[in-house]
């Protein structure tokens, strides 16, 4: 079934001329006369509609997709181009509820600070897209990125976990996530460095915060890491919850 994302101010209405944006993404998908189509506001509310000419009748009453209770933080350092692109792209189609780009010493983009919302504005707009694919009711936050340092009040609110070489070995992600308890209010989240890694500073600073744990017994890429990572998170919260 196609999927458009549109206000919730339109799911409250019968009938719907779609938006601008909506509406040329309809006319691309050739929808028939009479098909039916989902429309979706990012927040948890969906609704079906029929096609009707340039109007959508509604099909069905407005539904609240309910969200997780356990919320799912991805902290990652900016990786390059369209490999932090996929990053969001996954991560949303996962079920992350908030994704925080972090600039840290050793990351190959360096975004000045007058340029990182127009960046987390266009990241939204991967991660609508990504949302309409999945079938996903609901968006993640993301914020504008930060400096290593200013991420660090943002972890403290969450349990986070943080795939990192100590001595002695951490055990697997999945064990530390199992025998963790998500108290704090930001639920569990998890935290990946860049492709140089974290300078020893940053990963002592974040070993104060973050619990150590192994992604696996290889060198994962930065973009392979954050989607292992939140794999293994998504999996133990759902197991959780069976």
């Amino acid at each position: 079934m196609h999927r458009l994302p549109v206000t919730t101010e339109l799911l409250a209405q019968d009938e719907v001329v779609l938006p601008h944006d909506a509406a040329r993404h309809l006319k691309v998908l050739r929808p028939k006369q009479g098909e039916v189509v989902e429309l979706f506001d990012g927040r948890g509310l969906v609704r079906r509609y029929a096609v009707n000419g340039a109007v959508l009748a509604a099909a069905s009453p407005a539904v609240s997709v309910p969200r997780s209770t356990t919320a799912m933080t991805l902290f990652a350092c900016v990786t390059k181009g369209s490999r932090w692109d996929w990053t969001v792209e996954k991560a949303v189609e996962l079920g992350v509820t908030r994704i925080v780009p972090v600039i840290s010493e050793r990351v190959i983009v360096r975004l000045p600070r007058e340029a990182r919302e127009e960046k987390a504005e266009r990241w939204r707009r991967i991660a609508l897209d990504a949302a309409r694919q999945s079938d996903a009711a609901w968006l993640p936050e993301i914020v504008a990125p930060v400096d290593f340092a200013e991420s660090l009040p943002l972890v403290r609110g969450t349990t986070c976990f943080v795939g990192a070489l100590a001595d002695p070995p951490p055990p697997p992600l999945l064990k530390v996530v199992a025998e963790a308890d998500a108290g704090a209010d930001g639920g569990f989240a998890v935290y990946v460095g860049p492709e140089g890694d974290f300078s020893p500073a940053e990963l002592s600073a974040l070993l104060e915060v973050a619990r150590p744990a192994s992604f696996g017994p290889t060198i994962l890429r930065a973009e392979t890491a954050a989607i292992f990572a939140v794999s293994v998170l998504a999996a133990a919260i759902a197991s959780r919850r069976s």
